[in-house]
């Protein structure tokens, strides 16, 4: 790390995702004299593409920098099965080749995604308990208990000898979860009093007010909504709440419908729950192959696409495409969620859909239907009180979240806050914590399955065809350089006729044709000199009559 100067035994954080956006979180924390520094990494997650990536899977950070000294990487700790939190480690595990500690349920749901997705891959899987405390390196980590959205969900006590961090994850203040345990105040307190010198914190909800939500009164809520609802009733949420599901489940019951769970995602989730017994071993639901046998009064469906997946069950219900599933007017779908920034498009167009169908939408604007995950501010003064640090370092946000959670906790008892971005090499301990170096980081696209860099050109060229189309051109000519046949052209995304009414095709081809009239017979011996001259024609040509050049590919073929 050229021009690191550093402490021996300073404790170094360099966050790789997660600090500049919500999602895709990945935090190194270093420690030891710089040219043998060990690394621990909290959490390998992924994203989601929008619109300006066609085609992308998914979204994973680089690793690059951890990757070329991956001897000096100690380990990966997951704070939960979130798949911004753990979603990129089948993809990437292979760059490191390091040991995962989890808790049961995480490592649970690990083993059955790389049962049904790793290919064979083997990962060594340290399964540790709740609110345990072990060695990874030189690092000791404390597993401490909170509340979230999911199973056994762990904020992080790091030490090492001389500095105490305590990294939140993903945490609320809720005292009846449903499933799982309440966040561990007593022992956040106790470690407060042992001393805490920086906290790493969730920044999701930092611009909301108040306490959230418990989980309880949204199932108690939801159970309200549904008995109030005639015909067949649907609910979409995160397939990761197993709360969630337990709760629509009791309110099936309470309403005398039956369950109908849509989604592989869903179903492999509520597999691994009662496994590790957060739903009861008799939990049972029917298969979206029962839907249509059930009467309309008497089914609930849950599925999956809360987000406006395309391949997720609700927009292939709001399509009508679904291949067991419909909805009619006068049915109901639940939206138990919150749009995650990025999908307020995909999630509109689902949403739209189903109105125009007449089928009656229920959202968290209409109803208590959901709560977030996530700390607001009395929770995160809460914790401050708790914890007592000296230095509070923002993550799990965008840069406006990271920059309002310095300014809060300054303004609410913090000596010090410090804002570190992706790639911002921080030293966290000694008399003046701050940002020392920075170090390039990116995003990686799953495409397929190839691994491209986000500035492939395959990825850049989808992004330009969705805006302009493509015009394809064939020319034929001999070695002498005669025109053999007439040129060929296709046009694909682009309109059909000009403002005038006249074909863009048949514009088009005039220009080609042109073109390679005026290229002296001599000159057309050259491929390069009749691609370029065709591709300019072509492209002014459509231009011209659209206002928009379209890519234009020219093959030349010398027979």
């Amino acid at each position: 790390m050229a021009g690191s100067k550093t402490d021996d035994n300073a404790l170094m954080y360099l966050p790789l995702g997660g600090a500049g956006e919500i999602g895709m979180n990945c935090y190194l924390y270093g420690y030891g004299p710089r040219k043998q520094r060990k690394w621990l990494m909290v959490d390998l997650g992924l994203t989601f593409p929008g619109p300006s990536e066609p085609g992308v899977d998914v979204i994973l950070p680089d690793l690059t920098f951890i990757a070329e000294q991956s001897e000096a990487c100690v380990g990966i700790v997951l704070t939960h099965a979130h798949e911004d939190h753990f979603g990129a480690v089948i993809d990437l595990w292979p760059s490191l080749e390091v040991p995962i500690y989890a808790t049961p349920f995480t490592a649970t749901l690990l083993k059955a995604k790389l049962a049904e997705y790793g290919r064979g891959l083997e990962i060594p899987i340290h399964e540790v308990e709740l609110n345990s405390r072990f060695d990874i390196g030189p690092f000791n980590v404390e597993m401490i208990t909170v509340a979230h959205s999911i199973p056994e969900p762990n904020a992080l006590c790091i030490r090492t000898p001389e500095t105490t961090v305590l990294h939140t994850g993903d945490w609320k203040l809720d005292p009846d979860p449903v499933a799982g345990e309440p966040t561990n105040i007593s022992r956040l307190k106790e470690i407060g009093e042992e001393g805490v010198d920086v906290l790493v914190c969730d920044s999701t909800n930092v611009f909301r007010d108040g306490v959230s939500p418990s989980e309880a009164e949204i199932a108690k809520s939801l159970s309200e909504v549904i008995g109030g609802c005639d015909g067949r009733v649907a609910v979409t949420t995160f397939a990761s709440n197993v709360a969630r599901m337990k709760s629509i489940a009791e309110a099936a019951n309470a309403n005398d419908r039956r369950l109908v769970v849509a989604g592989r995602a869903m179903q492999r989730m509520i597999g691994v729950a009662v496994e590790t017994g957060y739903l009861p071993k008799g939990f049972t639901f029917l298969d979206q192959d029962d839907y249509g046998y059930q009467p309309r009064d008497k089914v609930l469906l849950l599925c999956t696409g809360s987000q406006g997946e395309s391949r997720a069950a609700v927009a292939r219900i709001a399509a009508d495409t679904h291949p067991h599933i419909t909805l009619t007017a006068g049915d109901t779908m639940v939206f138990s969620s919150r749009t995650i920034p990025g999908n307020e498009k995909s999630v509109g167009a689902v949403l739209n859909s189903l109105a125009g169908q007449g089928i009656n939408l229920i959202t968290d604007n209409e109803a208590l239907v959901h709560v977030t995950g996530h700390p607001r501010r009395e929770e995160l003064k809460q914790i401050y009180d708790w914890v007592k640090p000296k230095l509070l370092v923002p993550m799990h946000g965008e840069m406006r979240h990271l920059r309002e959670h310095v300014r809060f906790a300054e303004a609410n008892g913090i000596a010090k806050g410090m804002l570190v971005r992706n790639g911002d090499l921080a030293q966290l301990s000694g008399n003046k914590p701050r940002v020392i170096d920075d170090f390039p980081t990116g995003r990686i696209f799953r495409d397929g399955r190839l691994m491209l860099g986000a500035q492939d050109r395959s990825v850049s060229d989808r992004r330009k065809l969705s805006h302009v189309g493509i015009c394809v051109v064939s020319v034929v000519v001999s070695p002498k350089g005669d025109i053999l046949i007439d040129p060929d052209l296709v046009l694909d995304g682009i309109p059909e006729f000009n403002k005038e009414g006249k074909a863009i095709d048949d514009l088009a081809y005039t220009a080609v044709d042109g073109a390679l009239e005026s290229i002296p017979k001599t000159r057309r011996k050259n491929v390069e000199t009749i691609e370029k001259a065709v591709s300019r024609a072509a492209r002014n040509a459509i231009a011209d009559a659209w206002g928009k050049k379209p890519i234009c590919k020219v093959m030349v073929s010398v027979i």
